[in-house]
């Protein structure tokens, strides 16, 4: 089984707004709204994929429940812990003149530590030897800055192996628990090194330090420049394909939802990287934060290339 973890979720508004401008007023010429938050993200896509993933969360309010009956309408099991308080509602304003994304993200529900806990020991609970945990995004009011690096401690003893993709000090601190996988994307590696990683090489460099320290694979996604793949025995960098960008909300969030569905089904490195790369450029075809449907993935699966590094 593979759990995701969404301890900040959101309501996602994508908007588009064609020649966004600062002090003016501006149209709204289309919009959406999906359950957002990268570990719904991860949930939604692995279901497109054709997975299944029980997507765990804290939710609060009207918006809350929003979200719940949203992802309960999509198919995707759940088991979410509702609190005092509303659930956040993020913008996200597209200019497609411009190609221009700009996100608006409220602060979110505080979160106490006997929410966390509890919640903690319910995951634990639940899980089986190999089964998959995705620990992702931003921590919610309340929560140590460790918090994602006792989640994976706790996990990985359970048996699972967690698949780490966040930032800042919540990523420095899961890494310190040595997760199965981290995903890092180029900016997020040089915050974490603390200085800029601007060179398909030094990105390299700091990916195979992290697996020499104890992380079993590590994934950076680099935009439309592709995506770099490292593990104790081989190296891979695939390039980014060339689609049509409806949004890129969620993009990095689709090839953890690949590489968590990948795993679960045994596939092989190459198998690995081409479906991540391909599900990957096909949520950046969709609007919002909506999942790509597998036939645009696979679509796309033959024109992924990639090279042993």
């Amino acid at each position: 089984m593979i759990y995701t973890v969404t301890l900040n979720p959101a309501l996602d508004k994508t908007v588009e707004i064609p020649d966004f401008t600062l002090d003016a007023v501006n149209r709204i010429t289309t919009l959406r709204t999906d359950p957002g938050g990268k570990g719904l993200n991860v949930s939604k896509v692995i279901a497109k994929l054709g997975g299944a993933s029980t997507a765990i969360g804290v939710l609060g309010g009207t918006t809350g429940r929003r979200i719940a009956d949203a992802m309960d309408a999509l198919g995707v099991q759940t088991d979410f812990t509702f609190v005092e308080g509303e659930t956040r509602t993020n913008l996200k304003v597209v200019d497609p003149a411009r190609h221009t994304n700009t996100d608006l993200n409220e602060p979110g529900l505080t979160v106490t530590q006997d929410v966390l806990d509890g919640m903690l020991a319910a995951l634990t609970a639940k899980i089986q030897p190999g089964d998959i945990v995705v620990l992702s995004g931003s921590l919610p009011k309340g929560a140590p800055v460790d918090t994602y690096g006792v989640w994976t401690a706790a996990c990985r003893d359970a048996g699972a192996r967690v698949f780490l993709d966040a930032d800042g000090e919540a990523l420095y601190h899961g890494l310190e628990a040595k997760p199965y996988l981290a995903k890092p994307n180029n900016h997020e590696l040089s915050r974490l090194t603390g200085h800029p990683l601007d060179t398909v090489d030094s990105l390299l460099a700091a990916a195979r330090d992290m697996v020499a320290q104890g992380v079993e694979r590590v994934v950076v996604s680099m935009g439309g420049d592709g995506a770099l793949f490292v593990s104790k025995t081989a190296a891979y960098r695939a390039e980014g394909l060339k689609v049509p960008v409806g949004s890129t909300v969620g993009a990095g969030d689709s090839m953890v939802a690949a590489l968590a569905f990948a795993a679960a089904q045994g596939m092989d490195d190459g198998e690995t990287v081409a479906l991540s790369v391909a599900t990957s450029a096909a949520n950046v075809m969709c609007s919002g934060s909506q999942a790509a449907e597998r036939s645009a993935v696979d679509e796309l699966l033959p024109r992924v290339t990639y090279h042993a590094l």
